[in-house]
């Protein structure tokens, strides 16, 4: 018992209506009128280019690529301390005496910044709850945690030191098994 069908099959033989020719008259009127009194086309004002905008993203550009840079860094330093170990410790005098024994002629250290600590605070972390990825068979839970990590490097020689601090967010997917 379909009630529709018939109002249906009415609908489908249903064609629009042609319009009237005083209509086609009118809409001719009424453009002719509105291009005799149109001004020729302009084109629009330029808009003065933001400076400031592309500064700031020029100095992101580069304080990521010393992010990478220092990364990159870190991590030949921490392969080389693997390969080198030695059986014994080296014994080297820092400031070297002179061959009189009067005084000191100069420093043998590097002039490096070494990497004196690292911190990272969580201070917000959101359940996004359960969420089926493309292709998968068993649902993901989805965490997201923003951080604000600080990393610090020090001069040994000069006392010098560097801090640099920035915030991320970190999206985790982990497998919800359903047993």
């Amino acid at each position: 018992m379909n009630d529709f069908s018939e109002l249906e099959n009415e609908l489908r033989n249903l064609r629009p209506a042609r319009p009237s020719p005083i209509l086609f008259e009118r809409v001719e009127e009424a453009l002719m009128d509105s291009g005799a009194g149109a001004s020729p086309a302009r084109q629009p004002e330029r808009l003065p280019y933001n400076w400031f905008s592309l500064g700031i993203g020029l100095a992101a550009a580069a304080v990521l690529v010393l992010f990478a840079a220092i990364s990159l860094e870190r991590r030949q330093e921490r392969r080389e301390k693997i390969a080198q170990i030695s059986p014994a410790p080296e014994k080297r005098p820092i400031l070297p005496a002179q061959r009189d024994g009067i005084g000191v002629r100069g420093s043998t250290s590097s002039n490096r910044f070494i990497p004196a600590g690292a911190t990272q605070v969580v201070y917000n972390t959101r359940d996004e709850g359960l969420q089926f990825a493309r292709g998968s068979e068993q649902p993901l839970r989805r965490l997201r945690y923003q951080t604000h990590q600080t990393w610090q490097w020090r001069n040994p020689t000069t006392g010098a030191s560097l801090r640099v601090s920035y915030p991320s967010e970190e999206v985790v997917l982990i497998p919800v098994s359903g047993q």
